[in-house]
């Protein structure tokens, strides 16, 4: 079954448990263990990322609080712990990781090295003028099931135009799998382009 916009609708992308689903830190991933495990990750989270001020934000709205990716992606423990989250809810039929670049792509290293899966680095920008002059990094197969992999979600829109530009590649992408969802219209915009969406956190589960 698809949905609009050429994406999978949600049941099917997620209704098959993921291989790449392992234990995060030697507990079972399910029930109250795994609950605790993901509070706990999500109160660091905050607690490292968060700052508090006056900030402008890329989708050119303001806000009282930022969070700042490269002070949770630069951080080995959070790192693998935030991997291990993601791991978690790859859906079964993913073949790629992709994320964009820059503040993704040490969300989507960790994850590769984690579910043993190839990445993409994707180019929302002009792509560079020298060497390959590519707007994907990486090698794929046209027709491939991607997933892609973001930080800090808003709007959507540099998450939505890595997905455009996958799609203009040949490469089908599966889902979307971000850490934290400001809940800012992400979730609907992603709904809109037909691309099945999942957040580890979202602004009011970390009470921001």
């Amino acid at each position: 079954m698809t949905s609009a916009g050429g994406g999978r609708c949600l049941e099917d992308v997620w209704n098959v448990p993921s291989p790449h689903r392992a234990p995060a830190h030697g507990q079972n991933p399910s029930g109250e263990v795994h609950s605790e495990l993901r509070e706990a990750l999500g109160r660091d989270l905050v607690a490292t990322a968060v700052l508090r001020g006056d900030f402008l934000l890329r989708s050119g709205a303001r806000s009282s609080y930022y969070i700042d990716k490269y002070l949770f992606t630069t951080r080995p423990e959070l790192l693998g712990r935030l991997a291990d989250e993601l791991a978690a809810r790859l859906p079964a039929a993913a073949q790629r990781v992709a994320g964009p670049v820059l503040g993704a792509i040490p969300l989507v290293t960790a994850l590769a090295l984690k579910a043993q899966l190839p990445m993409l680095i994707v180019r929302v920008d002009k792509p560079k003028e020298y060497g390959t002059t590519k707007q994907i990094e990486g090698s794929f197969v046209v027709g491939e099931r991607v997933v892609l992999i973001e930080d800090v979600v808003t709007t959507g829109g540099a998450a939505l135009g890595a997905i455009e530009t996958l799609r203009q590649a040949g490469l089908e992408v599966l889902a979307a799998l971000v850490v934290v969802d400001r809940e800012q219209g992400g979730a609907e915009a992603f709904a809109a382009a037909g691309v099945p969406y999942q957040a580890l956190f979202t602004r009011t589960e970390l009470g921001l």
